[in-house]
């Protein structure tokens, strides 16, 4: 189904709206949502692709503006958390403490 996406993004981006997020002015596939939460400022940081949303977030926990997002989420779609990201869209990526590393070396070598 060729439309099965935009299709999606029809029903998910009102929905975020209605949220809480702020769609980027730049990039209308990226979502933004920043709120106090027990006196600590969190940040969830949404990118849509298709039917593919990666999530950004500062805060895990059960009270987390990210674990509000996702609860809310699962009780309106049918969704699969995936785990931790290793690649999107043809770019390595890592992930520790201190860092996000970005690679395409496996692009660049295709090419």
């Amino acid at each position: 189904m060729a439309q099965a996406g935009r299709r999606w993004q029809r029903s998910l981006f009102p929905w975020l709206l209605n949220f809480g997020f702020e769609q980027c002015g730049s990039d209308p596939c990226v979502f933004t949502m920043k709120k106090v939460v027990n006196g600590v400022e969190q940040r969830v940081i949404l990118g849509c692709y298709v039917d593919d949303l990666f999530t950004l977030y500062s805060h895990d926990g059960p009270d987390s503006l990210y674990n509000d997002f996702v609860r809310a989420l699962a009780l309106r779609w049918n969704v699969k958390d995936e785990g931790p990201v290793s690649d999107l869209l043809n770019v390595d990526i890592s992930v520790d403490e201190s860092s996000v590393i970005l690679r395409q070396e496996k692009y660049i070598a295709h090419l």
